[in-house]
């Protein structure tokens, strides 16, 4: 009895396509985020058929649609168009140094659907043959198939975007395909190109849903499917063999596709109707009066699949104004009215055009601050605030009058220096407080310079030391975005080492102190920010003075935010020629270490008072960094020490702070100190000047010297575990070092 019921509901689903969603209380309108409709169904009698099944699996959290029985997943379908979307696999053959690896290929058996033309079958790598066979009717002994192969080595100027053959390949899929086997390999197992190329990869994919990238060698290891369009029709007969068979669909506000020559047939909705054309009456009249589709002049009428168009009072024509339409003419005694009419509307819309100007005129002013404010980046600023989950109470938006009126107008006499990301102002701001103004350089409004931009504002956001320059807060609302800082008064490092007028002011004491200071800050930025951060243009132009020569580090324009679960990241090289890492510029990776070799560089900078480059010198001396590891290794130090520092000999901190610089500037990241150890070993050398000769505090009272004094030896005490003593720097002169002259 039971069986008879179910025979009775499953051909009724066949019966009338609106009942069978709409009546039947088990069917599911949905499975996750996929809409299910008929002639598909989720549910026994749902379905127009088995090759319409889908599979709603629960099992774990989140619904997945499987489509029929099997492992393929339904991404998304479109009854008006007889196609579904589905998560195709993708097959690989992957090798490393040690042999293979994994080796997938994928079958299909797509019962009465079949792979849309829509579709390409792509293969990726650069030594890979991949191709696939598949049954187009029902005879399985005929089989159609085809492939592509790709070559390339590691030399190849691969193109991204191209997928002719170098690197990747593409053909187009034949129709009607029911089933299909894939296969992919290798021609000689990815030799010498694994570094780069270590799988080859072949997948239908849906036109346009891929494009190929020279990162897809590496990247692509994570993708295991890829979106693939299916046709379907229903059943195997066409549309006059089955208009008059029992379970024919196209019914009511739907017809039988003529166009479409088979196997099977489709239903679409009527002329003028939208809506599913596999349930009897779904199809809907489209109302284009409404919608605004219509080409009526004046008055538009809807009508059962179509509109009519009718002239209004005055007019005659047939009311359309497209193709061969005769329109709406007005009749003889319309134009007096419209003179009229129009002489009246003149005098009220004069009256009106002032007012309307003012409101227009402060309206276009808001709409073109919210124009700079999304052009600027503002959108990007809130995304990586509110995802960073920082708090960012301290930073304050300024109005573009506040800026104006701080800056005179940016006023040109404001200038107090320029670089590579912009200008910068000093400004006063209405609670007297002294700022610098930041003006970045986004004229040309590139996607990189917004990022830089961003990236400094949120960058600095997280920054909360003595040594790092303060973000006062910022203005979007302009053409050239902006950033307030707190205003540093002494100018920069550079200013001063590089200065003959000012470089003399700079003793040694204040230069060990502005080192340890600045090393203190990078510290910071690399090891105890919230998150890792490598400023990545350290020089003496980007550490600021105050007035008692206290160091800040600024311009993080191009510095970098580096995930904790990273030691290095891979990025177009950045920075000052004279500063950058060799190991930096030569493989793309740029580390903490980075940071440590330019600081090495202000290092030899503040001991000889030298540019980091300068063409004007001798070929030997150009290259500061390389001619001060030459003379440390001649013994001849003291010969390239700053002549402002008036040394009768070489003391023991400078040749201590040489050896750090040495190591600082080593080839290899891995042989350099970090910034921690390197801040570390300044604050005791440091210590232990102030403490054999206290007077050498330059800029602080007696209190401050004492403080900074028991500061520094107790930080070097909790480091190294014992006192502060001549013993402790003694100790390190017995390791092996350079040779260096002390001179008289």
């Amino acid at each position: 009895m039971l069986l008879n019921i179910l025979l009775v509901v499953a051909i009724a689903a066949a019966l009338g396509a609106a009942s069978a969603q709409s009546d039947w209380p088990k069917c599911e309108t949905s499975c996750g985020n996929l809409t299910i409709t008929y002639p598909f169904g989720s549910g026994e009698g749902c379905y127009y058929s088995s090759d319409f099944l889908v599979t709603c699996n629960r099992s774990s959290g989140e619904p997945i649609p499987f489509f029929r029985t099997g492992n393929i997943v339904i991404s998304n379908m479109s009854p008006s168009k007889s196609e579904i979307e589905v998560m195709m696999f993708v097959g690989r053959d992957c090798y490393n140094s040690s042999g293979l690896v994994r080796r997938t290929g994928t079958s299909l058996r797509l019962g009465s659907a079949r792979i849309s033309t829509k579709n390409r079958f792509v293969a990726i790598g650069c030594d890979t043959s991949a191709y696939f066979r598949g049954r187009r009717g029902n005879d399985p002994n005929v089989l159609d198939g085809t492939g592509c192969i790709s070559r390339c080595d590691s030399n190849s100027l691969l193109t991204n975007g191209s997928c002719s053959g170098v690197g990747c390949c593409e053909v187009a899929v034949p129709e009607g395909l029911r089933t299909s086997n894939m296969t992919v390999r290798s021609f000689d197992n990815h030799a010498n190109i694994t570094d780069f190329n270590p799988c080859s990869y072949a997948f239908f994919v849906e036109q346009g849903k891929f494009n190929f990238s020279t990162t897809n060698f590496l990247d692509f290891q994570s993708v295991n499917k890829m979106p693939m369009l299916l046709d379907w029709a229903i059943g195997n007969q066409t549309c006059d063999q089955a208009k008059d068979m029992d379970g024919f669909l196209c019914k009511g506000t739907s017809k039988c596709d003529q166009v479409y020559a088979g196997p099977g047939y489709r239903c679409s909705c009527l002329e003028g109707y939208e809506g599913n054309p596999y349930i009897e009456n779904d199809c809907k009249n489209i109302n284009e009066c409404e919608r605004g589709t219509h080409d009526c002049e004046h008055i538009c009428v809807d009508t059962p699949g179509n509109y009519t168009c009718s002239c209004r009072d005055g007019y005659s024509g047939d009311g359309r104004k497209n193709g061969d339409a005769t329109g709406c003419s007005a009749d003889q005694s319309t134009f007096i009215k419209i003179a009229l009419g129009v002489s009246t509307s003149a005098i009220f819309l004069f009256i009106c055009a002032t007012w309307l100007y003012l409101i227009l005129k402060k309206r276009k002013l808001v709409m073109l601050r919210e124009k700079f404010f999304r052009q600027n980046g503002g959108i990007m600023l809130e995304q990586r605030i509110s995802g960073d989950g920082i708090s960012h109470d301290q930073a304050k938006v300024f109005s573009i009058e506040e800026l104006k009126k701080a800056t005179n107008n940016y006023d040109e006499s404001r200038i107090i220096g320029k670089g590579g990301y912009g200008t910068v102002y000093k400004g006063v701001l209405s609670d007297n407080r002294i700022v610098a103004i930041k003006k970045s350089k986004l004229a040309d409004q590139t996607e990189s310079q917004i990022e830089q931009f961003v990236n400094e504002v949120v960058i600095l956001s997280q920054i909360n030391h003595r040594n790092v320059v303060k973000l006062i807060g910022c203005c979007m609302e302009t053409e050239i975005p902006l950033l307030v800082y707190e205003f540093i008064s002494n100018g920069t490092l550079s200013d001063h080492i590089h200065n003959k007028g000012n470089s003399s002011a700079l003793t040694w004491d204040i230069r060990l102190r502005i080192a340890t200071e600045t090393a203190e800050a990078l510290s910071y930025l690399h090891s105890a920010a919230s998150v890792p951060i490598i400023h990545r243009d350290v020089k003496p132009m980007n550490i600021l003075l105050d007035d008692n020569f206290i160091a800040k580090v600024a311009d993080f324009g191009a510095s970098k935010l580096i995930p904790v679960d990273q030691i290095e990241l891979a990025t177009l090289v950045q920075g000052t020629l004279g500063y950058l890492d060799p190991e930096y510029l030569q493989t793309n990776q740029l580390t903490d270490k980075s940071d440590v070799y330019s600081f090495g560089v202000v290092l030899v900078e503040l001991l000889t008072g030298k540019m980091a480059l300068s063409f004007d010198r001798p070929e030997e001396e150009r290259n500061l960094a390389m001619y001060f590891l030459f003379s440390l290794k001649q013994g001849r130090l003291f010969q390239i020490l700053d002549e402002h520092l008036q040394l009768n000999e070489v003391p023991s901190e400078i040749i201590q702070v040489s050896r750090l610089a040495e190591r600082c500037l080593r080839v290899r990241g891995d042989d350099r100190p970090t910034m921690k150890e390197v801040a570390n070993e300044l604050q005791g050398v440091l210590a232990s000047m102030i403490k054999e000769h206290p007077w050498v505090v330059t800029g602080l009272n007696e209190d401050e010297g004492e403080h900074l004094l028991k500061e520094l030896t107790t930080d070097y005490e909790s480091i190294h575990g014992g006192n502060v003593n001549s013993s402790t720097f003694d100790s390190m002169s017995q390791h092996t070092m350079l040779p260096i002259a002390s001179g008289r």
